[in-house]
């Protein structure tokens, strides 16, 4: 029997599959398919990784490492849902929930001494920042918006905020000192064992790294951000932004550099409160104070001070703020600031939100402001430089006439700067880290550093990179769409990769295809010309540049980056089917358990699930199978049409009322085709019951609404409570058992 894998995740996702998962599960039965869940949620990966502190009946299955061997196998089949990445933050917060559960968990050892408190922070650290995707996308990525979502969002243009050439709005990136200038890479003969070495002239050395294991033909990267020009860099745009009148705001990605932008976030609030980390110092080391956490998690810490001494800290942090810049604010409301948490300030969402938003964020009286975005890495910072730029020049894209951007990303095989975790340092002191091979003790690549630099080596797989190739030159050839690689050869990882793109992709080919090779910020120049002139162009990049564009260009175009079809082929002939992004996930949560409202978006599950049946229905002849996918795109077209995606305001429809409508289309949608008597029959008795008992339906999901609820949990909800919360319409429930049931 077919399996396709259905993962549970975290917060609005995860409410969101306790309502959705149960219709999957009617509609798919009769074409013999099984819809299995599998727990990667941050708190099923923290309890399957400390089995012996639990009790038998407290341990839980590894499903991120089962999930991770099935991605090499021929059968996969795997819809992936958003999950928490985490910050530190968020994995104490999901750590603290979990022992007041009674899940006796060791805490997280922030400074470990011992080998105990060493081994325990190791196997946290494998379930923070991004520890889910590089298991599972043992593919290359294919990234597009559907016909229907494009479609829709010409004829209902979200809002987009006004652009004009006076706008001080600008990027601000470093010109030397990080990991773009620093970075030395060489692509392997042979394959090769490597360690990481620091050593200093007096004969003193450490391996960092005892064994990395590297195949022929890989490309291998080393680099580093060195602390003292990032410093100089992050004190010059604080002058600058207060110089300039305009909001300060730091753009990163700590949760999947899950290393080293932690500590870069850690540096911008130490240069901003400088005088404060100078003055009270002391105090702050004492209370465990770690500026890579944020300030939230310093003012929380204030509270372990007598009164007089926490207001002279508080006194100080005011008056710093005060005297500027002003800080971009996450929530003004709330008085969250841009150096809040660093968990708040993903790159990826926070700079189209800016963009989109005329180049502004919000002031702590919630007004838009031009901003000084600073973006401390110089390697992809250019690409924003010049969206803004051009808006300036031509203003604002026009959601009604704009093209599309479709991806195809290099990740497979934990490609580039995402696989890099493992291999990233904080510097403890100045000398020499070399990439040596072990058996020959030639060495491959080496940086001079200094205490507090970040190290990094990232590497890339010859049949990655081979297969990403072939997979962009399959979307032009199917779609007739030019492609552009978005590669620097200014920049020496892509330099190599241009070699292997030159190896795999004759000349003639890119010609009689219109594919380009262009650097990032020329890249984007020419696909944004084409856009505003209503002209597709598919985006051919690495890993981290992948995640970038395919939240910057949806989020132009449609709105959100949600509604992007996220399809990763994976190299040993499955496929994984990603749902779209969930950075708003936490303000979802928050609302439904105030309101009883929410207001996730599980259009990306629903085009998702569309292309995994479309999948089944190939591999395993599945007729039935690809029936369920083409009448579910139809009811998908409906859904939109109809507008039934959830409102934002309680009282009105939300995730549980958009389900109902999908699965009244999708039944009618079943019910009206006629290649397949059986299933025809089977539905027609459903989307009968589900057209008759619509305005009951409606009015018990909407009863539901407006009033606190408790789902037990923030990170492990209460199955039951969730379960009731979330399918709150017995009228529904009744149909939807029958099928199970049937």
């Amino acid at each position: 029997m077919p399996t396709i894998r259905y993962t549970q995740t975290d917060e609005a996702p995860a409410l969101a599959t306790a309502s959705f998962l149960p219709i999957i599960k009617a509609f798919t039965k009769p074409a013999g398919i099984e819809m299995e869940a599998r727990d990667i949620s941050l708190a099923g990966r923290i309890l399957a990784v400390f089995p012996e502190f639990l009790s038998e009946n407290q341990r839980v299955v590894n499903d991120l490492e089962f999930l991770g061997k099935l991605a090499k196998e021929p059968d996969a089949n795997i819809i992936k849902l958003p999950n928490i990445s985490a910050s530190i933050p968020q994995l104490k917060e999901a750590i603290s929930e979990l022992q007041e559960k009674g899940f006796p968990l060791p805490e997280y050892p922030d400074d470990p001494r011992t080998d105990k408190e060493k081994d325990i922070r190791a196997r946290y650290d494998r379930v923070k920042g991004s520890a889910v995707n590089p298991v599972l996308r043992e593919g290359n990525s294919d990234r597009r918006a559907p016909k229907p979502v494009k479609s829709y969002a010409r004829k209902h243009p979200h809002s987009m905020g006004a652009w004009t050439a006076d706008s001080r709005s600008r990027v601000a990136t470093m010109s030397g000192g990080d990991f773009k200038s620093n970075e030395k890479s060489v692509t392997l003969g042979e394959n090769r064992n490597l360690r990481i070495e620091w050593r200093n002239p007096s004969g003193e050395h450490k391996v960092l790294k005892a064994e990395v294991e590297v195949s022929k033909g890989a490309i291998i990267d080393a680099s580093l951000m060195e602390k003292e020009a990032l410093i100089d860099f992050l004190a010059d745009q604080i002058s600058a932004a207060r110089a300039e009148g305009i909001l300060f705001s730091v753009h990163l990605k700590a949760t999947m550099m899950k290393v080293s932008d932690p500590i870069i976030f850690g540096h911008v609030l130490q240069t901003y409160f400088k005088t404060l980390f100078e003055t009270y110092g002391p105090t702050l080391d004492k209370l465990g104070v770690n500026a890579n956490e944020g300030l939230e998690s310093l003012l929380e810490a204030l509270q372990g001070l007598p009164e007089a001494e926490a207001l002279a800290i508080r006194n100080t942090l005011s008056q710093t703020m005060e005297q500027g810049p002003s800080l971009a604010m996450v929530n003004s409301d709330k008085g969250i600031t841009n150096l809040h948490v660093p968990s708040d300030i993903i790159i990826d969402a926070s700079m189209p939100a800016m963009i989109r938003n005329s180049g502004q964020m919000w002031d702590s009286e919630g007004n838009p402001q031009d901003t000084l975005a600073v973006i401390p890495d110089s390697s992809y910072a250019g690409i924003y430089d010049a969206t803004i730029n051009f808006c300036k020049q031509y203003g604002a894209l026009d959601p009604k006439t704009m093209g599309s951007v479709p991806n195809v990303g290099l990740m497979a095989q934990k490609a580039e700067e995402y696989g890099s975790h493992d291999k990233t340092f904080e510097i403890k002191a100045e000398g020499i880290v070399q990439v040596i091979d072990n058996t020959s003790g030639e060495i491959l690549l080496e940086h001079n550093v200094k205490q507090g630099d970040i190290w990094r080596m990232c590497t890339v797989t010859d049949a990655a990179v081979q297969n990403w190739v072939e997979l962009a030159v399959r979307r032009v050839e199917e779609s007739g769409t030019p492609a552009v690689f978005w590669l620097d050869s200014e920049r020496a990882h892509d330099r190599e990769l241009i070699k292997k793109v030159d190896a795999y992709l004759p000349e003639s080919t890119r010609e009689r295809l219109d594919i380009r090779i262009l650097s990032p910020e020329k890249a984007a120049w020419y696909t944004l010309e084409r856009i505003r002139e209503g002209k597709d162009t598919i985006s051919v990049t690495g890993n981290v540049l992948r995640d970038y564009l395919t939240d910057l260009f949806p989020i132009l175009e449609v709105g959100t980056s949600a509604k992007m079809l996220s399809i990763v082929p994976l190299m040993n002939g499955g496929g994984l089917f990603e749902t779209g992004a969930g950075g708003s996930a936490p303000k979802h949560v928050e609302q439904f358990v105030e309101e009883g409202h929410l207001r996730w978006d599980s259009l990306g599950e629903f085009m998702a699930l569309a292309v995994s049946l479309d999948h089944c229905s190939r591999k395993y002849k599945n007729t039935r199978a690809g029936i369920l996918s083409e009448t579910l795109d139809l009811a998908t077209e409906k859904f939109l049409e109809e507008n039934k995606s959830p409102s934002r305001k309680v009282g009105e429809l939300d995730t549980r009322g958009s389900h109902f409508f999908l699965a009244l289309y999708w039944a009618q949608a079943l019910a009206a085709q006629n290649e397949d008597e059986v299933l025809k029959r089977y539905f027609q008795q459903t989307a009968q019951e589900l057209t008759r008992d619509t305005d009951t339906i409606v009015n018990e999901l909407l009863d539901a609404q407006g009033r606190p609820q408790d789902i037990g949990g923030y990170f492990l909800p209460h199955p039951e409570k969730k379960e009731a919360a979330m399918r709150p319409s017995p009228a529904l429930n009744t149909i939807i058992e029958r099928l199970l049931q049937s």
